[in-house]
This record gives C-alpha cells, sequence and structure tokens, in this order.
C-alpha cells in the first residue's frame, strides 16, 4: 500500500519478483506473481530494466 513511507515501484516489483521465484506454490505464489505484474506496468522502460538489474544482482549476492 506504501501507506506513510514513499511508494517505491521499482523496489516493490524486485521484491515481489524475488518472492515469486522463491519456491512458493499456489494461491501464495498466484498473488506474489500478481502484485509483481502490478507493479511492472506502473514502471517506464528504464525503471523496468533497473528493477530487472536489482534482481540480477540480488541473485548473485545471495545465491540459493
Amino acid at each position: 500500500e506504501g501507506q506513510a513511507v514513499s511508494q517505491d515501484h521499482v523496489q516493490a516489483y524486485k521484491w515481489f519478483n524475488l518472492a515469486a521465484s522463491s519456491g512458493a506454490t499456489g494461491e501464495d505464489r498466484e498473488g506474489m506473481i500478481g502484485n509483481r505484474d502490478r507493479a511492472y506496468r506502473l514502471l517506464t522502460p528504464d525503471q523496468r530494466a533497473e528493477a530487472q538489474r536489482l534482481v540480477r544482482e540480488w541473485n548473485a549476492a545471495h545465491p540459493r
């Protein structure tokens, strides 16, 4: 919701993307995917590239 904090759709996309790929299943995963996709639609092309870069960096720094 971004209440009482600045909304950052790039960061929202990053965290929802990471959550969706975390191994969750069923309705939990579907909810994360839906939130990720909603955040993605709010981003400009440059912001999308930045968000994807942040996801790649997070994954490189935190191998599973």
